[in-house]
C-alpha cells in the first residue's frame, strides 16, 4: 500500500502515493452564502497496516469484477458498507475505520484468504492459457498475432469504472475480459471521460432528467501510466490553428488486458481543449470530431508509447469496435509514411493487411458521418497538401478514404472499411444487413459477395451468470471450466425441483431489488415517505416476471406493448395467470423522441391500478442488469427487424435460464430453436402503424396462450415441469454458444489470425509492401483495358439435365495483365425474366493457353431445375487479397 494521503479531485492531484503536501485550501466566493462552498472535494483514505498490504493489488486489477472468491473477501470487510458504497473497493477502505483494519491484519483466517487470493491473481496473470496453448509449435509466419491493437468508443467493465453508455461499451468490457481468460495478448484503446454517460432520474411527471457528475480519476480504480523511469506517459495530436491537445494515460488493469484511456482534462490544454474528453457522446459535431481524432490518432501513439514503456508486445492486429477509431488507421499510416520512409500506397496496404473492422450499426442512420469542410479544417493542409495532423498523408486523399455519395459528407464506416482488410458484423443476420447496406461499395458484386462476415457478440459468463445458477450450468457441462465447453450435455442430470428453487431465489431478488429502486425515485420525484407504503409490495416473487430493459430509441420499440392498453392489463390482472413486467432504460439525452416514449412506459407504470404489476426502474446499470437479466422469467425484445444488430441482454438473461420473447432479430435470428422461448412473427410490407398493431397482437396473444400457460400449468407439487424442461433446454443449448470466450475465439481463427499473417510479412519488409501496392496500382491501371472477347458452352448440345456437365469456354483480353493477375469465373444462378440471375453460385475456370485472347475453361455440374442462366466475370487475384471483391473491380461481358 502507498502512504497515507489524499485523493485529489483538483486538477493537479496525482495518484495515491504521489500526492502533493496540501499547503492551503481553496474555496468559491463568487456569491454571497449563508455557508462557504468547496471549490473542490477530497477522498481521503486512512493508510492500511502493512500487513493488508496485498488488498491494494487485488483492487488494482479489476478481475475482482468477475472472481467471486475476491469479492467475497471484500465484502468480508465491512457488509454494510460494502453494500453502502455499491461494491467499490476502493471505496471501501476510504469509509471503513482504521480499527476494522488493524482488526483484520491481526486476523490470521483473513489474511490467508488475502495471500491465497493474491497468489492466485498472480497465478492467473502468469499461467499459460487457451492463446498460448493454440500457438505453441505454430511456424513465425504463420503464428497468430503478438499482440492485438482494441479501439473502443467506450468500455463497460463494471459500475465503478462508468466510462461507458450501454450495449456497444458493455460488449467491449466483455470482449477484455475474455481475452484475458483465453491469454489473447490484447492492449484496450479508449477515452476517459470525467463526467461519464449520464445518470438517470425521472421528473415528477415522468421525464427523463440527465445528471451528470464529475468522476476524480484518483477515486477511481485505474492509475496514471508511466514511462520506464516513472514520468505520466501522454500523446499530443496536432489541431488547426497551431494548437496541440495533449492527453495523459491512464492504465486499467483488466485481468491481463491493459486497457488505456487518453484524458485531455489536463493543465497544459486551454479551456476548450480540455472539454475534449469530458462526456460520452455529448456536445455537437465538433467536439464529437476531436474525440474520435483522440481515440484514433492519440490512441494509436499511446499503444506505440504504453509498449515502448513496458515492452507489452506491438500489436500485429488492430481492431476498431466502430468507425469511431477510423482516425487509427490514417496515424499508423502516417508513421510508416514518416517514421519508415514508406510509401503512401503500400503504407495503406500494409495497414489494411492488419485492420479489422467491426460495424455494430443496422441502419445508415446510425453511421457517424461529418461535414467534410470540418474535416478538412482539423486535417490543416499546409500548402503541399499534406495534413498538419497526419504528416505524411496529403489531405485530398483522406477525405476520399471517407467519401460516400454525398460529396459533402464523410463516412467514418466508409473510412474504416477502405482501412480494413477485414470487415464484420455481430450476427449472422446483421452480417447480412451490413453486405446489403455496404454494397455500394463493391460495385458489380453480388450482396453475398460483399466482403463483410460476421462474429455473433457473446457475453462474459463470469460477469453476467449468477452464482445461484453456476453450480447447475457446472453440472451440466461436466466441469467446472465452463468457458472452454462447446457443450453443456449432461442436462437431463439436473434436477428439476433444484433449478426451479434456484429460478425462484433470482426472482425473489429482483423483487426486492425494483421495490427499492421504485420507492426510492418516488422520493426523487418529490412524494414522502408516508406516501410510499405501497411500495412495498409492488411485484410478487411467485408471479411470471418479464425482463425489458435496454437503449430507448425509437427502433426498440418500448411501447410496442402499449398498442392496446386495456388488453395489456387485463394480462397484468388475470387472476388466474397473472404477468409482472420490469423495465429499465436510458434514451440519448438528445433524443426527445425516445423520452416521450419512456415518459408513455412510466405513466402507464404510475397507473395505481396496475402499479404493483408494472415498474419502471431508473438509471439502468451493470449492478442493475446482472439483477434483473438474472431474475426474469421471459426477456422481451421486440425491435424492428433487423434493425437490432446483436442484442446481448437476452443473452445474459439466457444464461441464467430465463427464456426469451423476441422479434426474429439479432443473435435470437440464429439461435432460436423452438424450445429455448418463443419467437414474435414479424410483419413486412405493411405501413409502420399496421406492422406494429400486427406485432403487438402477436405478442399479446403468445403471452395469454403460451408464455403464461406454460408458466402456471403445474403439477401436483406445484412446479410447472414444462417450463422447467425449456429453462433446461436454454441452459444447455444456449450456454455454450452466447459466451464471450466463443466470440473471442472466433475473433482469434477468423480475422486476428488471418490478418497477421497477411500483415506480417508487408510489416517487416517494406520491398513485399511495395510490390504489392505497384501491383494493385497496375491492376487498377490495366482494368478499363480487360473485357470478355467470347464464351464458348459445350456438353449441352442435347436436352440438359440434372447431373449433365456443361464445359465453359471464356476468352478474354487482360489489358497487359497477365493470366496469374486476374481469377476468371463462371456464376450460375436462376435466371429471373430479366435475365438477372439470383441463388448465384460460382467456379472458378482455369487458365487453358492463349490463341484468341487469353482462355479459361471450367466445367460446370447440372445440380439444379429450372432456369439455369450463366455468365462468366474476371475479378483481380492476388495471394495477398482476402477477398475477390476487396479491390471493388469486376468485369462482366
Amino acid at each position: 500500500m502507498g502512504r497515507a494521503g489524499t485523493v485529489a479531485s483538483g486538477r493537479s492531484g496525482r495518484a495515491l502515493g504521489r500526492d502533493p503536501p496540501m499547503t492551503r485550501t481553496t474555496f468559491d466566493y463568487a456569491r454571497r452564502q449563508d455557508t462557504v462552498k468547496a471549490y473542490r472535494s477530497l477522498t481521503v483514505r486512512p493508510q492500511p497496516p502493512a500487513a493488508l498490504e496485498p488488498l491494494e493489488r487485488l483492487i488494482r486489477n479489476l478481475r475482482w469484477t468477475w472472481h467471486q472468491p475476491t469479492r467475497a473477501l471484500f465484502e468480508e470487510i465491512d457488509p454494510v458498507a460494502w453494500r453502502q458504497v455499491h461494491g467499490d473497493p476502493l471505496q471501501l477502505l476510504g469509509s471503513v475505520p482504521m480499527t476494522r483494519l488493524e482488526e483484520l491484519a491481526a486476523d490470521q483466517e483473513f489474511l490467508a484468504r488475502m495471500h491465497a487470493l493474491d497468489q492466485d491473481l498472480t497465478e492467473y496473470l502468469a499461467a499459460p492459457a487457451w492463446y498460448g496453448q493454440r500457438q505453441a509449435g505454430a511456424e513465425p509466419a504463420s503464428a497468430g498475432p503478438s499482440a492485438v491493437a482494441y479501439f473502443s468508443m467506450e468500455f463497460g467493465i463494471s459500475d465503478v469504472l462508468p466510462n461507458f453508455s450501454g450495449g456497444l461499451g458493455v460488449l467491449a468490457g466483455d470482449h477484455l475480459k475474455s481475452a484475458s481468460d483465453l491469454g489473447v495478448p490484447l492492449v484496450a484503446v479508449g477515452l476517459f471521460y470525467r463526467f461519464g454517460y449520464f445518470s438517470q432520474a425521472l421528473s415528477a411527471d415522468g421525464w427523463q432528467q440527465e445528471i451528470y457528475a464529475a468522476h476524480d480519476p484518483h477515486s477511481l480504480i485505474m492509475e496514471p501510466a508511466t514511462d520506464r523511469d516513472g514520468a505520466p506517459l501522454t500523446v499530443s495530436v496536432d489541431m488547426p490553428g497551431d494548437r496541440t491537445l495533449q492527453a495523459r494515460i491512464w492504465l486499467v488493469r483488466v485481468g491481463r488486458v491493459p486497457l488505456l484511456l487518453l484524458d485531455a482534462d489536463i493543465e497544459a490544454n486551454d479551456d476548450a481543449q480540455r472539454q475534449s474528453t469530458d462526456r460520452l457522446y455529448g456536445g455537437d459535431q465538433d467536439h464529437r470530431i476531436r474525440q474520435e481524432i483522440l481515440l484514433g490518432v492519440g490512441g494509436a501513439r499511446a499503444v506505440r508509447a504504453y509498449c515502448a514503456a513496458t515492452g507489452f508486445p506491438l500489436p500485429e492486429v488492430f481492431h476498431m469496435n466502430e468507425g469511431h477509431a477510423g482516425f487509427s488507421g490514417l496515424e499508423r499510416m502516417s508513421a510508416l509514411v514518416t517514421h519508415r520512409g514508406r510509401g503512401l500506397a503500400d503504407a495503406l496496404a500494409t495497414v489494411r493487411a492488419g485492420t479489422v473492422f467491426t460495424t455494430h450499426t443496422p441502419v445508415p442512420a446510425g453511421i457517424d458521418r461529418f461535414p467534410m469542410d470540418l474535416v478538412r479544417h482539423y486535417l490543416a493542409a499546409g500548402p503541399d497538401g499534406v495534413s498538419r495532423l497526419l504528416p505524411g498523408i496529403p489531405a485530398q486523399r483522406v477525405l476520399e478514404l471517407g467519401a460516400e455519395g454525398d460529396p459533402g459528407r464523410f463516412n467514418m464506416a466508409h473510412l474504416g472499411l477502405r482501412l480494413s482488410q477485414r470487415a464484420n458484423g455481430v450476427a449472422q443476420l446483421h452480417g447480412a444487413v451490413s453486405r446489403a447496406m455496404f454494397a455500394g461499395l463493391y460495385p458489380g458484386f453480388d450482396v453475398e459477395e460483399v466482403p463483410i462476415g460476421s462474429v455473433t457478440n457473446g457475453v462474459h459468463l463470469e460477469t453476467w451468470q449468477d452464482s445461484a445458477i453456476r453450480p447447475i450450468a457446472e453440472q451440466m457441462a461436466g466441469t467446472g471450466d465452463l468457458a472452454s465447453c462447446d457443450s453443456w450435455p449432461h442436462a437431463e442430470a439436473v434436477d428439476p425441483a433444484a433449478l426451479w428453487a434456484q429460478r425462484g431465489v433470482l426472482r425473489s431478488r429482483l423483487v426486492r431489488m425494483a421495490r427499492e429502486a421504485v420507492r426510492a425515485s418516488w422520493i426523487e420525484r418529490g412524494r414522502t415517505v408516508a406516501e410510499l407504503g405501497w411500495t412495498e409490495s409492488i411485484l410478487d416473487p411467485d408471479i411470471l416476471t418479464i425482463g425489458f430493459a435496454r437503449r430507448v430509441s425509437t427502433y426498440k420499440r418500448l411501447t410496442l406493448m402499449l398498442q392496446d392498453p386495456d388488453r395489456l392489463k387485463a394480462i397484468l390482472l388475470d387472476p388466474d395467470r397473472p404477468v409482472q413486467i420490469v423495465i429499465a432504460g436510458k434514451a440519448h439525452p438528445a433524443d426527445d423522441g425516445g423520452k416521450r416514449l419512456m415518459q408513455q412506459m412510466v405513466l402507464f407504470a404510475d397507473d395505481p391500478e396496475i402499479r404493483h404489476r408494472v415498474v419502471f426502474l431508473p438509471n439502468y446499470s451493470m449492478s442493475m442488469a446482472s439483477v434483473l437479466c438474472a431474475g426474469s422469467d421471459v426477456w422481451l425484445n421486440n425491435p424492428i427487424r433487423p434493425q437490432e444488430a446483436s442484442g446481448t441482454s437476452g443473452m445474459k438473461a439466457a444464461l441464467n435460464g430465463a427464456l426469451n420473447l423476441s422479434i426474429s432479430d439479432g443473435w435470437w435470428d440464429e439461435l432460436y430453436d423452438g424450445q429455448d422461448g418463443w419467437e414474435i412473427p414479424s410483419v413486412d410490407g405493411a405501413d409502420d402503424a399496421r406492422r406494429d398493431e400486427l406485432e403487438a397482437a402477436a405478442l399479446y396473444d403468445l403471452l395469454e396462450n403460451r408464455v403464461a400457460a406454460l408458466f402456471y400449468d403445474r403439477g401436483p407439487d406445484g412446479r410447472p415441469d414444462g417450463w422447467v424442461d425449456r429453462v433446461r433446454h436454454t441452459l444447455c443449448y444456449l450456454g455454450p454458444r452466447v459466451q464471450a470466450t466463443r466470440m473471442v475465439r472466433d475473433y482469434v481463427a477468423q480475422y486476428y489470425e488471418p490478418a497477421a499473417r497477411a500483415a506480417r510479412p508487408l510489416m517487416n519488409d517494406a520491398a513485399a509492401a511495395v510490390a504489392f501496392a505497384d501491383w494493385q496500382a497496375r491492376v487498377r491501371s490495366s482494368w478499363p483495358h480487360v473485357r470478355v472477347l467470347g464464351i464458348d458452352v459445350s456438353g449441352i448440345d442435347t436436352e440438359p439435365a440434372l447431373g449433365h456437365t456443361m464445359t465453359v469456354r471464356a476468352y478474354f483480353d487482360l489489358g497487359g495483365l497477365s493470366d496469374t493477375d486476374v481469377a476468371v469465373e463462371v456464376v450460375t444462378g436462376t435466371a429471373g425474366p430479366d435475365g438477372d440471375l439470383t441463388d448465384t453460385a460460382v467456379t472458378r475456370m482455369r487458365f487453358v493457353g492463349n490463341g484468341d485472347g487469353h482462355r479459361f475453361q471450367a466445367e460446370v455440374p447440372l445440380t439444379r431445375a429450372g432456369s439455369l442462366g450463366y455468365t462468366v466475370r474476371a475479378v483481380p487475384r492476388h495471394p495477398m487479397l482476402a477477398s475477390g471483391a476487396e479491390m471493388g473491380l469486376v468485369v462482366f461481358p
